[in-house]
């Protein structure tokens, strides 16, 4: 498949290197076009640089920024969405990092979803570190991507990716799921301090 991602940060690079080691084709949009350019070349391959506002061909497009710049680039985009599946890998957290700024029965998935009616939103990556992502494991195991959808060929889709980067997808259920993933990547990121593992840890299912 062909994936544009949005962002320039460390889980752009986290999810391209497993987009990539699945045989993917990766386009990096960012504000800067340097910094778009530095991904791309940091994550080699077939990886292809742009910048924010440039046209998405890409049916898959994954929000690898925070919350306010995936509503921001929802809105720039519009309409263009329409027909796509967007991965929304955001955790809507407050300033102090302790409490999620989303409606108590709402997430940052479903808020996207309802500006972006035509595209397919999956909720994904949310969990998962970017450091984890580039190693593809945490001691030995896989790790484990969580998808929360309505649509079930986007959520198809997106779990093909996760499979073929070496990853393990776990059908949450539907896309107001999403509000549970993005408790659990909060508490997720509250525990690194105590637990000492500089968000080297996974949450992971084993039964």
């Amino acid at each position: 498949m062909n994936v544009t991602i949005i962002g320039t940060g460390n889980m752009a690079r986290g999810i391209g290197s497993r987009l990539l080691a699945g045989g993917h084709d990766v386009t990096v949009l960012g504000k800067n076009t340097d910094d778009a350019e530095a991904v791309a070349s940091d994550l080699g391959g077939s990886a292809k640089p742009g910048r924010s506002g440039d046209a998405i061909a890409d049916d898959v497009v994954v929000l690898a920024v925070y919350y306010p710049d995936a509503k921001a680039a929802v809105e720039q985009y519009g309409d263009a969405l329409s027909g796509k599946v967007l991965i929304d890998i955001t955790n809507p957290v407050n300033e102090t990092f302790d409490g999620l700024v989303t409606p108590p029965d709402g997430s940052a998935a479903q808020e996207l979803a309802a500006s972006a009616p035509g595209a397919s939103v999956v909720k994904a990556f949310n969990t998962t570190f970017a450091g984890t992502l580039r190693e593809g494991e945490v001691s030995g195991q896989p790790l484990d991507v969580f998808l929360a959808g309505d649509d079930e060929e986007a959520k198809a889709a997106v779990s093909k990716l996760v499979e073929d980067g070496g990853l393990r997808p776990i059908d949450a259920g539907p896309l107001k799921r999403a509000r549970e993933l993005e408790a659990a990547g909060l508490l997720h990121m509250g525990i690194q301090e105590r637990l000492g593992t500089g968000f080297g840890s996974a949450l992971k299912i084993l039964a």
